[in-house]
């Protein structure tokens, strides 16, 4: 026994270079480069619409309104669509739908029907991590999850870059031609890809509901379990939604007298979680260990955030280079997904997911307001502390509740 477990790992690393693996990272690439894109293209695009200032400000914020709006109401419908009809189902669907919004983007001439299109791009960009990390963490053998979740992730986090990249080198209309055919190119390698097995053979002899969302709410359980997953991952959208996000106001309270672009702030967040992710993968295989690596990542980013906010950075290089490290240290976002995925049975597992997925990306609708509201009275530093401090308390008493997931049997019902 001893030697056959000496050499597992040399024939069992293959399944990590399979199709399926690799087109559910290339998924999330395309799903993270259309997620921000409007994000960095917003004042060009809306200025050439012809609002002013102010218009941009307000209707901009309207506009990623409607984009968070159909990210919460997909995350919940491809769920239950990757339950009920098949993990693929939602992976062809989810990118067809925000590849057409996306190139119909790239022709848009009035403020309202831009609008309109992320709300529909929100909605199909809500399916495609979720089902992603349902369909690897059920097509991997349980040892080799962990690696599984990291590849989606470096991957998939890469688009962020991209993106940023991308908009350097074309207009803003062109930027969305090139993600909406990134989508559809994609389509094509995904004919290829095969339905998750362990899916399969629940839908041939499970006679229990499949996809029922109003399930994490009707047994204590399971609810439970499904807050719990949503607590860890709550640093995460601290660090992008907030301290990234409005890197140049905490750059002025700060007294930083270079200029602190937020794009830039951003763009250093997620190079440090493409590598974050990757890293906390490999670190949870090798503790054996899924709760010990989230852990040790969260505990990494609140160093972080207290250098951020109380380390007396004075330059932009260095300001830039907490960025990348607070990035690192929230690169356990496939982690937090995959506990997620390992967490509910298989008639549940893509609600669970892809819900969840998106939920969290939504927290900033009551992190963002939160500390808008905090500032006149305790100032920028001080709101983004108190902010972050609700955060990462909830997150550690989440983690600690949680049950550990690693080389856990996913071949069961709820």
């Amino acid at each position: 026994m001893h030697s056959s477990t000496l050499n597992a790992p040399a024939t069992s690393l293959r399944p990590l270079f399979t199709l399926p693996v690799w087109v559910a990272a290339l998924g999330y690439f395309v799903d993270v480069y259309d997620l921000l894109l409007f994000n960095i293209v917003r004042v060009p695009s809306l200025k050439d619409l012809g609002l002013d200032e102010r218009g941009v400000s307000l209707m901009g914020g309207s506009i990623y309104n409607y984009q968070q709006a159909g990210l919460l109401i997909g995350g919940i419908l491809w769920g239950i669509l990757g339950d009920k009809r098949g993990r693929l189902s939602v992976l062809f669907g989810s990118i067809l739908t925000y590849s057409l919004a996306n190139i119909a983007c790239g022709f848009v001439e009035d403020p309202s029907t831009y609008a309109w299109l992320r709300f529909v791009a929100g909605l199909g960009l809500a399916g495609e991590l979720g089902a992603g990390i349902t369909l690897v963490s059920e097509i991997l053998p349980k040892e080799l999850r962990g690696y599984g979740s990291s590849i989606v992730a470096s991957v998939g986090l890469l688009g962020a870059v991209v993106a940023f990249l991308t908009v350097q080198l074309f207009d803003w209309r062109t930027t969305y031609f090139i993600g909406g055919g990134l989508g559809l190119g994609l389509l094509l390698l995904r004919v290829s890809v095969l339905e998750s097995g362990m899916y399969k053979r629940m839908v041939e002899g499970a006679t229990r509901r499949r996809g029922s969302f109003s399930a994490f709410f009707t047994d204590r359980n399971r609810f439970t379990r499904y807050v719990l997953c949503m607590g860890i991952s709550l640093p995460t959208y601290f660090v992008i939604g907030l301290l990234a996000t409005f890197g140049n106001e905490f750059g002025k309270a700060l007294g930083i007298t270079d200029e602190i672009q937020a794009g830039r702030c951003v763009m250093y967040t997620y190079i440090g979680m493409v590598i974050g992710d990757l890293f906390s993968g490999f670190l949870s295989q090798w503790l054996r260990s899924r709760k010990k690596a989230v852990g040790l990542m969260m505990g990494l980013t609140l160093l972080f955030c207290l250098v951020y906010l109380y380390g007396g950075i004075q330059t932009a290089q260095t300001f830039y280079l907490v960025c990348l490290g607070l990035g690192f240290g929230i690169g356990y976002i496939a982690m937090f997904l995959t506990i997620t995925a390992e967490s509910f049975g298989t008639n549940l597992r893509a609600t669970a997911t892809t819900s969840v997925a998106n939920n969290v990306r939504a927290t900033t609708l009551l992190s963002i307001p939160a500390f808008q509201m905090l500032k006149p009275q305790i100032g920028v530093i001080g709101a983004g502390a108190v902010v972050g401090a609700i955060g990462f308390v909830l997150a550690f008493w989440a983690l600690s509740a949680l049950e550990e997931t690693f080389g856990k049997n996913l071949d069961y019902t709820e």
